[in-house]
């Protein structure tokens, strides 16, 4: 099914790939996204949605030195996040704070906390662990997993603890396992990788070209979804990596990005370069039932709704974790949309 747009929109000014839930506000349905401009100065958004549930409104606005490449919103304090940034000549990141009376002052200044992986390579992403408050956190460049202590934060600057080299493979992005706060998943030009932090070793891999995204199952271990360049979206089952449980052919071009819903069993959303963001019920793939099965010949199409109403990419998407049934899209020419999935999930 193909529709366009009954969500509600807000427009950055500029360009923007990155948009993240935040999930400490309990109290609020709340975005933070960031733009990606090289000529001008960059902004940070802090938008909600209405009480009314019928606009997005802008709660905070704030300056960022570089533009974006990557933002992550900290699971367990709403007024700090991370950001990986290129300044036109090297990337960086660092993580910020939001100023406590940020509402009530005419220009709010952000608060450098601290930069990350300072002399690295090109850094490409930071990982919260998803499952609650943690002491650590991962910085992953093209060379290096690198594995920090977060201590007193945001009192003084963090520390690393540990860091492994990609060896032959170029790093290009990751997940943090919420079953198992020692396990990754970290993408490469060519295999999904799996990492031990305990022993910064590799323990498994998946030959894979050009996989772009990667996320894990909240509700069930051991299962995963990925978004890639030749084959869109596949499922995982990590005691059988041989092969991907099923592939979901949606998007005509790149699948870029794919999120599992923080509540809804194997409600999954991807998008990708094609301007579409696809809406997944794949519960089924992910039974054991239906992984020991020798035909699939029978399942019902898991495609539930397709999004099209976008003119460019779409690069970002975050699932709300305080309302699981409404998540927010960002297509690279900075328009935020955001939609209840309400109607679809009657239907399964």
């Amino acid at each position: 099914m193909q529709g366009g747009s009954s969500g509600i929109g807000y427009g950055l000014k500029y360009q923007a790939r990155c948009i993240s839930d935040v999930k400490a506000d309990t109290d609020h349905t709340t975005f933070l996204t960031g733009t990606l401009t090289l000529k001008e100065e960059n902004e940070v958004h802090l938008i909600r949605i209405s009480s009314g549930g019928t606009e997005l409104v802008c709660e905070g606005l704030f300056s960022h030195p570089n533009e974006i490449w990557d933002l992550a919103s900290c699971p367990f304090d709403q007024r700090i996040f991370s950001t990986v940034y290129f300044t036109g000549e090297s990337y960086g990141a660092a993580i910020w704070q939001i100023p406590e009376l940020y509402g009530e002052l005419n220009s709010p200044q952000l608060e450098k906390i601290t930069p990350i992986g300072e002399n690295v390579g090109k850094i490409k992403c930071i990982l919260w662990w998803p499952s609650g408050k943690h002491d650590k956190l991962i910085s992953i460049d093209e060379e290096n997993l690198s594995l920090w202590s977060l201590d007193n934060m945001p009192r003084k600057a963090i520390q690393i603890l540990s860091q492994e080299s990609a060896g032959m493979y170029h790093f290009s992005g990751g997940a943090w396992d919420p079953h198992d706060v020692n396990a990754i998943a970290a993408t490469s030009e060519s295999s999904l990788q799996f990492w031990d932090l305990r022993t910064m070793k590799k323990t498994n891999s998946i030959e894979r070209s050009r996989v772009r995204n990667v996320d894990y199952n909240p509700k069930k271990q051991y299962i995963l979804v990925t978004a890639e360049d030749e084959s869109g979206v596949c499922l995982w089952d990590l005691r059988k990596p041989k092969t991907p449980i099923e592939e979901l052919s949606g998007h005509t071009h790149w699948s870029w990005a794919v999120k599992y819903n923080p509540e809804y069993e194997g409600l999954i959303l991807s998008s990708g370069t094609n301007s579409t963001v696809n809406l997944w019920w794949a519960d089924e793939f992910t039974s054991e039932r239906v992984v020991d099965s020798p035909t699939r010949a029978n399942h019902l199409n898991p495609l539930l709704h397709s999004y099209i109403d976008y003119e460019d990419s779409v690069y970002g998407l975050a699932w709300s974790c305080r309302e699981p049934w409404i998540f927010a899209s960002l297509s690279y020419d900075g328009r935020v949309v955001v939609e209840s999935v309400k109607p679809f999930l009657s239907r399964r």
